[in-house]
């Protein structure tokens, strides 16, 4: 891995764990600590957390819990004069950025927030246990998460086309410059639903923790991997889902 990437690896999770602490501490004020908080249609809690961590996350009070691990697990940026080893402190920032990317998700969806407009927003258990069967028998042979915009409108359908042809599951979302492949997709009159394998799930970047929740879930779910076994958790999504 190189020095640029880890670099912005590492700075983009300080962002991400500025602005879940900003939107936590807002939220606290706001509510206080024993607010319940939630994502719709799931037994797994904050589900990164849950598979991570083995944390229970049902009040703002225990997003915080979270939200602390997170922002041990940031490293220093790698110096520009010194070079030293940065790959596990590039993991680790990557772990911190989706526990964040958690946290502010949830405090969005207790605010009314999320899901964005025509997007599906948090991919539900119950989504996840109707197609899960494919996924196992291979069928399915994984899912396919895109994120940002193509070059142009053609070149968004071409993708998503080649990818349906493989039998994928394909979320699409996020943006750069402010354009989503969600838009793309709907300019060109792309049917975008569950039952064409085409789903949208939010228009930023922070969104794309709602994919990985569903990848994390899959171990637990359909792997039999107890919440808290992380290694685990994620050996199975790397073998059996992406």
């Amino acid at each position: 891995m190189s020095r640029l990437i880890a670099g912005a690896a590492i700075k983009g999770a300080h962002k991400f764990a500025e602005e879940a602490e900003r939107r936590l501490t807002e939220a606290i004020e706001d509510k206080g600590e024993d607010c319940k908080v939630e994502f719709p249609d799931t037994a797994f809690y904050f589900p990164m957390a849950n598979a991570l961590l083995g944390a229970e996350v049902k009040t703002l009070g225990d997003a915080r819990k979270v939200l602390e691990f997170a922002k041990s697990l940031l490293p220093e940026p790698p110096s520009e004069r010194l070079w030293l080893p940065y790959l596990g402190p590039a993991l680790d920032a990557g772990i911190a950025t989706l526990l964040c990317e958690e946290i502010i998700t949830g405090v969005r969806y207790l605010y009314g927030e999320e899901p964005q407009p025509d997007c599906e927003g948090f991919l539900t258990d119950t989504w996840q246990r109707k197609l899960g069967i494919q996924l196992v028998d291979g069928r399915m042979p994984g899912f396919a998460a895109i994120l940002g915009a193509a070059p142009d409108v053609e070149t968004a359908v071409y993708i998503v086309r080649e990818l349906q042809k493989r039998n994928l599951l394909i979320f699409v979302g996020s943006s750069v410059d402010g354009r989503s492949i969600i838009d793309q997709l709907k300019e060109a009159d792309v049917e975008m639903s569950w039952d064409t394998y085409i789903v949208p799930y939010g228009r930023d970047t922070t969104t794309a923790i709602y994919p990985l929740n569903w990848a994390i879930r899959a171990a637990m779910i359909f792997g039999g991997i107890k919440p808290g076994n992380g290694r685990e958790c994620l050996l199975y999504t790397k073998e059996r889902v992406f």
